[in-house]
């Protein structure tokens, strides 16, 4: 069934052009009035009607020229035969799906000339007919003007729809160009940060490699160069990593001068998200250990975001927040209970730079990372990262 249906949809309309065309050219054969003409006229009129109607088929490569064509052989014909074309049925549907094709054309200078070719059309054939009444030189041009009004109001609609969906695609692609900034801007700061810890981290090495250096006995000369070379690469790596640290720094932002915030001082955010109005409950399960700097930041800004969050899109005003020390990995839940409904706030599309933020601080530990309503009502987020060798 789903073959058919999708044969009758991209051959539907060919298909009954193509019956319409048979019906027709069957119907002149059968033709026994008086006015049937014979010989060589007769096969013209059956060869040219067949081809008014067969015309249709190109209508996709000649949108404009096919309908029209349909309409002006007609008019031809009927005065070879006046009776060829009005007293065929197969042929009224031809002449009716192209004034229909007519309306429909895109450019409105064409579709205008359209109508004047049915209504100059019809009227011809009407005119030709043998038994033609003055009422006939009204009602049937009327008739097919109102076939190809249809098609106007089929224009009319398909742009509509076209346009919306043109819309629909730019929000989407301005959207996906918003995500991929904020994306940028995130991993941006998170190597910003990180940074920081490496060029501290390097800054100890350097200093503890000189001192060690300076410990060494002058009969040690080959190991005390062995340590110069070591401080001396040291030192250069420190240099560019801060002229790196200089060049992703943004106009207007300053070095930071303190240390680097992590989950100890979760105390001191708590009490900043409560002036704000935020009512925060920290748990932690487990016992804590020393973390990595790098992990312990993360870890950090994960909760801040996270909070962040709840303060702009929660309507409850208090949040809980779980700090979980498992045996290879730290499990962190923020957690706010929505509304008086427990409706989660309306912001939670991922967008955001709070959650995208999380996103990739998650992505760089390689850990997992989850956001959205909760069981039970209001919203849930949630990230673990594995911990490596639980050392600083």
């Amino acid at each position: 069934m789903s073959r058919v249906r999708l044969f009758l949809t991209r051959h539907g309309l060919d298909l009954l052009v193509v019956v319409t065309a048979v019906v027709t050219a069957v119907a002149t054969v059968l033709r026994d009035d008086l006015e049937n003409p014979s010989g060589p006229l007769f096969a013209l009129g059956l060869v040219g009607i067949t081809f008014a109607v067969l015309v249709l088929l190109a209508r996709r490569r000649f949108p404009f020229a096919a309908p029209a064509a349909t309409w002006l052989v007609c008019a031809a014909l009927s005065f070879l035969d006046g009776q060829l074309i009005v007293n065929g049925a197969g042929i009224l549907v031809a002449g009716m799906g192209a004034a229909v094709l007519l309306g429909s054309q895109r450019n409105a200078s064409l579709s205008r000339l359209g109508l004047v070719i049915v209504l100059a059309g019809s009227l011809v054939v009407v005119r030709n007919g043998p038994s033609s009444s003055t009422d006939d030189l009204i009602s049937v041009p009327v008739m097919f003007a109102l076939g190809w009004l249809v098609g106007w109001a089929l224009r009319e609609r398909t742009e509509r729809t076209e346009a919306a969906e043109e819309r629909a695609a730019r929000a989407e692609r301005e959207r996906e160009a918003a995500a991929r900034v904020a994306v940028a801007e995130e991993r941006a700061r998170i190597a910003r940060e990180l940074h920081d810890v490496v060029a501290h981290a390097v800054s100890v090495i350097v200093l503890q490699v000189g001192a060690v250096r300076h410990r060494m006995p002058e009969s040690a000369g080959a190991d005390r160069e062995a340590l110069r070379n070591v401080e001396e690469a040291g030192r250069t790596a420190l240099a560019e990593m801060r002229r790196l640290l200089n060049a992703m720094r943004e106009d207007g932002d300053e070095a930071e001068l303190g240390p680097h915030p992590g989950l100890a001082d979760l105390d001191r955010l708590v009490r900043d998200v409560g002036a704000a109005g935020l009512e925060v409950t920290v748990r932690t399960d487990g016992e804590p250990r020393p973390l990595p700097a790098g992990l312990d930041l993360s870890a950090y800004r994960i909760v801040q975001e996270g909070l962040t969050n709840s303060l702009k899109h929660s309507g409850a005003g208090r949040a809980e927040v779980v700090v979980a020390y498992e045996p290879e990995a730290l499990r962190l839940e923020v957690r706010d209970p929505g509304d008086r409904d427990g409706r989660a706030g309306t912001t939670v599309n991922g967008h955001g730079h709070g959650l995208v933020g999380i996103r990739e601080r998650v992505k760089i530990f390689g850990g997992e990372m989850s956001a959205g309503p909760a069981p039970g009502g209001g919203f849930l987020v949630r990230a673990r990262l594995p911990v490596g060798g639980g050392s600083p």
